[in-house]
């Protein structure tokens, strides 16, 4: 009996790493060639989606994953890469605002307020990319993140028939980035399960044109 019981530990471990070796592979090799680090490279795009995340964090401190964030999107539309910004965030619970904030810091950064739109129901990435194609009518943008959240999305715009690529926003090293990266790991596993299993986002609504 707890020879049957260690085999199949072993077995769901071995399952699980093999998902996640696997998952992280087609992903990766899915946005081969499809993210961009330098501003000279990235082609010119209507609209670039910023994605959300918090402020602040619990510490108080800033959360640096926001602030390169922002100052990606900044450096894209002073560089005239994109006409608009489409921020996609979570605003799901009182006083947390993840759209607002970054709309708020934008203009403060010279971005005219109607050259930004707010998603509030992305709640999730997979929420963030088929509500930027089914609300915004987006076929084409440009994602707003840091590279290994951008190959995720870029993985998922592609399966929603979305042509996106990515413009990197510096990344988070060290040990203030690990738990951030580890829990990438168990993501790009769940990508699939929630393509396997056609998860829709939480909310849709109205169309909503940007222009």
């Amino acid at each position: 009996m707890l020879k049957k019981i260690s085999f199949g530990i072993f077995m769901f471990f071995l399952f699980a790493l093999l998902s996640i070796y696997l998952s992280n592979s087609i992903i990766i090799s899915t946005a081969k060639g499809k993210t961009y680090t330098t501003l000279k490279k990235i082609p010119k795009h209507s609209v670039g989606l910023l994605l959300g995340t918090s402020k602040i964090l619990q510490n108080g401190h800033i959360n640096l994953y926001y602030k390169y964030r922002l100052e990606a999107a900044i450096k894209l539309y002073n560089a005239g890469k994109i006409q608009f910004v489409l921020v996609s965030g979570d605003n799901g619970i009182k006083d947390y605002d993840e759209p607002t904030a970054f709309k708020e810091d934008l203009i403060k950064a010279g971005i005219p307020a109607n050259k930004i739109f707010l998603d509030y129901a992305g709640f999730r990435t997979l929420d963030s990319m088929v509500r930027a194609k089914e609300i915004f009518g987006l076929s084409k943008f440009i994602i707003i993140s840091q590279k290994f959240h951008n190959e995720r999305a870029i993985y998922l715009a592609n399966s929603k028939g979305i042509k996106a690529i990515g413009y990197n926003a510096k990344n988070v090293h060290s040990r203030y980035g690990f738990k951030t990266n580890l829990r990438e790991k168990f993501a790009r596993v769940k990508v699939f399960v929630d393509l396997l299993f056609n998860k829709q986002p939480k909310f849709l609504g109205k169309k909503i044109t940007i222009e």
